[in-house]
């Protein structure tokens, strides 16, 4: 069994990035290059999600983790582009031998990316996939009384359409905030990432990989502050339809 050769994407220091190359760097999984988008939709992205997650810890910087595997004797090239689109990426992995690539927290990537690994690109998505597909799906997942978890994917030249390999709930206790609930889904779409490539490792990707199938809901955006306020409410007045306890 042999652990496959990926390149790891992320927007620059994103929380979401951040937590998911801690869970996959525990069993091991070391990428052959991280590539990190440093933008204004980056920064503008970062602060969201931290914003999203105030109150909960965050895992350490990427290059704190990867000082850390340099201290055991490991040097994984980090480079930073302003756009992770074919014309920046390509030049830094077309002569990287690359199984797959892995999403830690992007914008939505097309194109020639999506075509060169020999196995796919995977994403995790902090919702259930295809109910819950787009942006802020916690909020949205609230709101309309769509059970809360996240979904590991290959990506598509859709929004979230990919392929399913792995999707679990959160289990949504009473008292819980919108914040934890965003922080759950961080830490699931993370644990997720890292059993799905345990399952390529143990070749077991055929038995696991599904069509999505269609969803009753829109693709939805970021949620507007009418509807995250209706959120809050519903959650302060525990009137969401899928609390455990």
């Amino acid at each position: 069994m042999v652990k496959p050769r990926f390149a790891y994407l992320l927007l620059k220091e994103h929380p979401y990035g951040r937590e998911m190359l801690r869970q996959i760097l525990s069993e091991d999984f070391i990428p052959s290059i991280i590539i990190t988008e440093n933008s204004e939709i980056a920064d503008e992205e970062r602060e969201k999600f931290l914003t999203r997650i105030d109150g909960n810890p965050i895992a350490p910087t990427i290059s704190e983790q990867l000082s850390e595997l340099k201290e055991h004797g490991i040097d994984v090239p980090h480079i930073e582009v302003s756009i992770h689109n074919s014309e920046e990426v390509m030049p830094h992995i077309r002569n990287i031998p690359l199984d797959l690539i892995v999403f830690g927290g992007t914008r939505i990537i097309r194109g020639e990316i999506l075509d060169y690994p020999i196995d796919g690109v995977i994403n995790s998505h902090p919702g259930l996939l295809p109910e819950c597909r787009g942006s802020a799906s916690p909020a949205w997942s609230v709101y309309h009384d769509i059970p809360i978890g996240s979904s590991t994917h290959f990506c598509d030249n859709g929004i979230d359409t990919g392929e399913l390999l792995i999707r679990r709930e959160v289990e949504v206790k009473r008292g819980m905030t919108y914040e934890d609930l965003c922080y759950e889904t961080l830490v699931l779409a993370g644990v997720l990432m890292k059993e799905a490539l345990m399952a390529y490792q143990e070749e077991r990707w055929g038995d696991m990989r599904r069509p999505q199938g269609k969803s009753k809901f829109p693709t939805f955006r970021n949620a507007p502050e009418e509807i995250l306020q209706e959120v809050y409410e519903k959650l302060k007045q525990e009137t969401y339809a899928h609390y455990v306890d």
